[in-house]
């Protein structure tokens, strides 16, 4: 008869976690983030000084920016090494990676929630075209953040002729995980969860290698009826903390909001847009989106797109989904990203980048931070600090159709530039592939032309040579058949 799991306080089960252990967190923004568990760690390390010397593994992001998710394993001693996708929402981190105190590396979102079920089944990686030819190919960095970080996580290998990456597994040790409900087998389920995330291969992989599983939860209950509603089997949990709803919001935007896990209601709208360089450039953009498309928008001015569909009564003619697991609905926004008002389904993480990996996609309208004159794309190097690609790299690879959307300046400085700080999109790769790119800003409309970057459409009485090629550090091509729309 196996053991039960152990009710325990948060304090009580990160104890067990032993110095030099590989943990995975599991989580999207706040939706599915273990704080308790996250908290307490954090509280132990500045008590006792223990445990020491980990190895942080995460996919999608998980913070506020501020204090919350990841952001409590931020300490010098306490993590050595940190493998993840998205940086931005924990910052303290960051600053330990770009001040050389940690390893660091950032890897495709998609390709870390993939490669934890190669790790579960202790096979020899992932192997996958996604990061080819980006700064996440070994013939770059290999996703190596500073000079600290020498390891190479990434090799390229020749099959059947074709250039594929090899990401290499990882032991992993301890899994932190959340759900809502326990019931006395341990077995878990995610009633009142936005999303499913990768909860599964994170306690398959610990298990497998021997560790232990720790699972935040709302509440114990008796017997979960329904078999088909235990995302977590109890054979996988070692220890359950009871939260009580403390430190147990819903997402880091939301203490719960039904409207995440429950089907479309007729009576969900979005607000109306003002009139802005936003919506300017979410008009143009939903003008790429076809009836009965499957479509993928990323955070920020791409939400856009979703906005002026609802206005102009579009919203219904096309599929929105999130690369956490949502599918159906609309994707919520802020610190409830990773969410859906009112889905369709909500499957898990790595089945939804299965889905994206193979061109399930039709249209992904994505944001951009810089352009160059092949077409390549910068997501995640800003003047100050590293954000990390997130689910970006396999998105931008895989779907049919893409949008890039940006307005033409920030803060007066060209974002259309002679170089990129990191290739997170690489243009002539995508043309090989043959996939259709536009790149929409508020002034000016480019696509991508086997010559390079080409100028097809001025956008709201911009003049061509003042408002756009002289703000330009590269003169693109200019289409004979350039567009003036009013």
């Amino acid at each position: 008869m196996r053991a039960p799991a152990i009710l325990a306080t948060a304090d009580q089960a990160v104890a067990a976690i032993p110095d030099g252990a590989t943990i995975a967190v599991g989580g999207f923004v706040g939706a599915g983030h273990p704080e308790m568990l996250t908290a307490a760690l954090e509280r132990r390390f500045l008590e006792t000084g223990t445990p020491r010397d980990l190895t942080l593994y995460y996919c999608a992001g998980q913070g506020d920016r501020g204090d919350r998710g990841l952001n409590h394993l931020a300490h010098k001693g306490l993590v050595k090494r940190v493998i993840g996708g998205h940086w931005n929402l924990a910052p303290r981190l960051g600053t330990l990676a770009l001040a050389n105190e940690i390893e660091a590396y950032n890897l495709p979102q998609g390709v870390l929630c993939c490669l934890l079920r190669e790790i579960a089944a202790k096979r020899p990686g992932l192997i996958t075209q996604v990061g080819l030819n980006t700064f996440i190919d070994p013939v770059m960095s290999g996703g190596r953040m500073n000079a600290r970080t020498v390891e190479p996580l990434v090799e390229r290998l020749e099959l059947d002729g074709r250039t594929w990456l090899r990401y290499k597994p990882v032991p992993v040790h301890v899994g932190l995980i959340r759900a809502t409900y326990a019931d006395a087998r341990g077995n878990l389920s995610m009633d009142c969860e936005g999303l499913v995330g990768e909860v599964l291969p994170i306690a398959q992989a610990a298990k497998n290698h021997g560790g232990i599983v720790i699972a935040q939860v709302e509440s114990l209950v008796d017997s979960l009826p329904d078999p088909k509603s235990v995302r977590v089997p109890g054979i996988l949990v070692d220890y359950i903390v009871t939260s009580g709803g403390v430190q147990h919001d819903q997402t880091f935007g939301e203490t719960f909001s039904e409207e995440f896990v429950v089907s479309q209601s007729a009576g969900f709208e979005l607000p109306a847009m003002p009139e802005s360089e936003r919506k300017v450039i979410g008009r143009r953009a939903l003008q790429e989106v076809r009836a009965g498309d499957i479509v993928n928008l990323g955070i920020g001015l791409p939400e856009s797109v979703a906005m002026v569909a609802a206005e102009t009564g579009r919203l219904g003619d096309f599929t929105l989904t999130v690369e956490s697991g949502p599918i159906g609905g609309v994707p919520a926004s802020g610190l409830s990203f990773g969410c859906s008002h009112f889905p369709e389904a909500i499957i898990d993480q790595p089945a939804q980048f299965d889905f994206y990996d193979g061109g399930g996609v039709d249209i992904a309208v994505l944001g951009a931070v810089e352009v160059d004159a092949e077409g390549s794309v910068n997501v995640t190097s800003f003047a100050d600090r590293f954000a990390g690609v997130g689910g970006f790299v396999n998105i931008a690879q895989s779907a049919r159709r893409l949008v890039f959307c940006c307005t033409f300046l920030a803060r007066g400085q060209p974002k259309f530039v002679k170089a990129i700080q990191h290739v997170c999109f690489h243009g002539p790769t995508a043309l090989a592939h043959g996939q259709q790119v536009l790149y929409v800003t508020e002034r000016a409309v480019f696509e991508l032309s086997p010559g390079g970057l080409k100028l097809v459409e001025i956008l709201g009485g911009h003049d061509l040579h003042q408002d756009v090629l002289s703000q330009m550090q590269f003169h693109p091509l200019v289409s004979d058949s350039l567009i003036h729309p009013p």
